[in-house]
């Protein structure tokens, strides 16, 4: 698999795949997200994402949205702890329109006052529906009490009070603290050769005035084990336990990646799934997550269930962190977990959009890219050892946080 790889004039770093598909995939990965904003900036960068599409120099909200649509493809942004996206899927036909409308969208963005205006009221209801669903509000909340008082704990959406108080010249301000082109990769998976594909990219984002400058982030340290419960009125009880993790470099990160996928991946085999669930037929829904950050990282298992369940099934998932801390892997379960994770990684790989991401998130803070065969023999190499050790890392009762919707 082999990448096409440059740097424009202005530090914008291209990685461009080609691949024989009608269908293709461009986007441009930011290193700003919601930690990089102050206190009361809470929820600035998910609404520049927002906001982004709502009119440029030349172009109303609906000409920025008619301008992919109108010939089939999607446009779509997000936004993260650490990161902002916009991207596009559309026809490989149309490379040329795209490149220029996210172009247009990422320079000349002129945010109308009256459009502010009216998408602060759409976040504040996104902020509201998010509130009203107990197991996506648990996450936030969760690491809230991991991340306590440091600007990775809070939510990506903001709050009512911080949303209605942005401004324009706010908008422009944050921007221009934190959106640098250093800080910015241009990635994209598509039937395009790769001279035309240069060509086009450099038309149109060589004109971005350069910056250089890196985020400076406050790093987190001295995690402390927290417990909480809150008492919310909804049918199911639900929990969160969990603790630091490791950071995006760490070298047992992929041994922790794997755990986490035996323990509650999307798989129905996962070992908290098959326990508490298809053996004891306390929950609907079991699963285990890692997300890596650059300075740290949160490992979590969340349920949920009829309250007077909720403290059988937490012991169970105890039960099953002990028998990791306390036991070594067979070799031969080992090798099946590694078939389930690789097997996991090609599927994914097939899905262009999430592999133009990928690709665009690993040249983003590992200026390099790990081709899918580099990433199976680390996979490969993952040791019972390398499992036992991270398990006595992550999975220590004293270092476990718990968080309850009772």
């Amino acid at each position: 698999m082999e990448y096409q790889l440059f740097t424009l004039a202005n530090g914008i770093r291209v990685v461009h795949q080609q691949v024989d598909s009608p269908v293709a995939h461009f986007g441009v990965v930011v290193n700003t997200g919601s930690r990089d904003e102050e206190e009361h900036e809470q929820g600035m960068a998910h609404f520049i994402e927002h906001t982004l599409f709502k009119g440029t120099r030349k172009r109303k909200a609906y000409q920025i949205i008619n301008r992919i649509e109108d010939v089939g493809g999607e446009l779509n942004a997000y936004t993260t702890k650490e990161e902002t996206a916009i991207y596009a899927t559309f026809l490989s036909e149309y490379y040329s329109r795209t490149i220029e409308l996210i172009s247009d969208i990422v320079v000349n963005a002129a945010f109308p006052e009256k459009e502010i205006e009216l998408e602060k009221e759409v976040v504040v209801e996104e902020i509201n529906s998010y509130n009203d669903s107990p197991a996506e509000l648990i996450y936030d909340e969760f690491e809230e009490l991991i991340y306590n008082g440091h600007p990775i704990a809070r939510n990506i959406l903001g709050t009512p009070e911080t949303v209605r108080a942005f401004s324009r010249e706010k908008i422009k301000s944050f921007i221009k603290k934190n959106y640098h082109t250093h800080q910015m990769v241009i990635c994209s998976v598509g039937n395009i050769q790769a001279a035309k594909f240069e060509k086009l990219v450099k038309a149109h984002f060589d004109i971005l005035p350069e910056k250089n400058n890196a985020p400076v982030r406050k790093p987190f340290s001295g995690y402390i084990a927290q417990s909480n419960e809150v008492v919310k009125d909804t049918f199911q009880s639900h929990c969160i336990v969990g603790a630091e993790a490791y950071h995006i470099d760490h070298n047992m990160r992929l041994p922790l990646v794997l755990l986490n996928n035996i323990l509650g991946g999307n798989s129905m085999n996962s070992k908290l799934n098959m326990s508490l669930r298809e053996k004891h037929g306390l929950v609907y829904n079991v699963e285990a997550n890692y997300t890596p950050y650059t300075d740290t990282g949160i490992f979590t298992v969340y349920f949920g269930t009829e309250r007077s369940n909720l403290y059988k099934a937490f012991d169970l998932v105890m039960k099953e962190f002990k028998w990791f801390r306390e036991q070594k892997m067979k070799h031969q379960t080992l090798e099946r977990a590694k078939k389930q994770l690789i097997g996991q990684l090609a599927i994914s790989n097939e899905n262009r959009e999430d592999l133009m991401l990928t690709i665009g998130r690993s040249y983003l803070y590992f200026n390099k890219i790990d081709t899918i065969d580099a990433v199976i023999e680390k996979i490969n190499n993952i040791t019972p050892d390398d499992i036992f050790q991270v398990s006595n890392e992550i999975l220590v009762p004293q270092n476990l946080s718990k968080l309850i919707f009772l």
